[in-house]
């Protein structure tokens, strides 16, 4: 089964169908995820295979996953609803965009949370513990311990 079929078929699942989730998320991501995972549908994914969990990972309704540069989520990581996480970009000259794509992975280290419909790009690693505001969108890596905000994201406080 295709991840686009199976992310269709989870998304049409009756949100009491736990079991069904767990088949299907498991067809998406090429295995089983830890069970301390969850992942609320609708749910969107390019791929899913080059997605990795730790645990205690929670990820609201309505998130995007374009995964093909690579995503790794650490433990403890919280994901708000509308949240794109996109591994993949397209050069600027105009002659160029249509021609490739270019991918970096996104790694989210432990403790994170990011805040609803935020968008992280390729290549960007956020630290531990750090903050993601929502609506933000972040271009560059996030230090550990810190809360950014605004387009483009930038540190706004350390947090205690």
């Amino acid at each position: 089964m295709e991840v686009t079929d199976a992310t269709s078929r989870l998304n049409a699942l009756p949100f009491s169908d736990s079991e069904g989730r767990t088949e299907l998320l498991s067809v998406v991501f090429g295995g089983p995820l830890p069970e301390s995972v969850m992942i609320y549908p609708p749910f969107f994914t390019e791929c899913g295979l080059h997605t990795t969990f730790g645990e205690n990972v929670f990820v609201n309704q309505g998130c995007t996953f374009m995964d093909k540069g690579g995503i790794r989520i650490g433990n403890g990581v919280m994901i708000a609803p509308k949240v794109s996480l996109i591994t993949g970009g397209h050069p600027l000259p105009l002659a160029k965009r249509r021609e490739y794509l270019s991918f970096a992975p996104i790694v989210i280290e432990d403790d994170v949370w990011i805040g609803t419909a935020a968008v992280i790009m390729q290549g960007v690693t956020i630290g531990a513990g750090a903050v993601v505001a929502a609506g933000a969108v972040v271009t560059r890596d996030v230090p550990a311990g810190t809360v950014v905000a605004g387009v483009p994201a930038k540190v706004i406080k350390a947090i205690d």
